[in-house]
């Protein structure tokens, strides 16, 4: 177990350095424009920030304490195949919840 004194002294950092990414956008350049090229990497922000939640969940699941399972890597497969197909967000993400539920379903 984590010493108390540890674990706050890491809570604490972690919230500086949290506060600290943050001021920066808002309290040093929040009332300027920004540069082209720092709008065309902010772009991709929201497209990079789902992927990296839902890619352990599939590869690492909880639920089969860490091994890959057929019914998650088929849901993930068909999410991506059908937003690729498609371009529509909430269809693939309904086709993908539809696939992992009948999948673990079958599964058992």
């Amino acid at each position: 177990m984590i010493d108390k004194t540890e674990l706050w002294i890491v809570i604490i950092g972690l919230g500086l350095g949290s506060y600290a990414m943050r001021f920066v956008f808002y309290g040093v350049i929040g009332d300027r424009p920004m540069p082209d090229w720092v709008l065309r990497h902010l772009r991709y922000t929201a497209v990079a920030v789902l992927p990296a939640l839902v890619a352990p969940l599939v590869v690492w699941p909880q639920a089969t304490d860490g091994n890959l399972d057929a019914p998650r890597l088929i849901a993930a497969f068909v999410t991506i195949a059908t937003g690729i197909l498609t371009r529509n967000v909430i269809l693939a993400i309904c086709l993908g919840a539809i696939s992992l539920y009948t999948g673990l379903y079958l599964s058992g």
